[in-house]
């Protein structure tokens, strides 16, 4: 078993509850830690035989860029398409922030983890 992390993807994008979040947009940090076996990718050094992060990074892009008024939601489809389109995925974290969120004070950041 392995595991593939890409972590401090940065997104803008126009999420949130309120009205002005999703005309403004905002500033969103994601971040993922994949389980998946590697052991064939180890040997055979083909990306044929690995989880391939690039379509990984694509998935949580197209995710990021459908509008949603809650991070759980977001981060919700995105564990949704992952795996559905890896069927070698045995489990995934996943970390959605929101960069300086409007709640009234100075907050660097709300976040929001699913795994499965």
């Amino acid at each position: 078993m392995g595991k593939i992390e890409i972590e401090g993807m940065e997104f803008y994008a126009f999420h949130g509850h309120f009205e002005e979040e999703q005309i403004v947009g905002n500033k969103f940090l994601v971040s993922i830690s994949l389980e998946t076996d590697t052991s064939k990718a180890e040997k055979s050094d083909n990306l044929h035989d690995a989880l391939d992060y690039q379509i990984v990074y694509k998935i949580i892009k197209e995710q990021m860029e459908i509008k949603s008024y809650l991070l759980e939601n977001i981060a919700s489809r995105i564990m949704d398409k992952l795996f559905e389109t890896f069927s070698c995925l045995e489990s995934a974290t996943l970390k959605v922030s929101k960069i300086n969120p409007p709640m009234g004070g100075q907050i660097q950041k709300v976040s929001v983890s699913l795994s499965r």
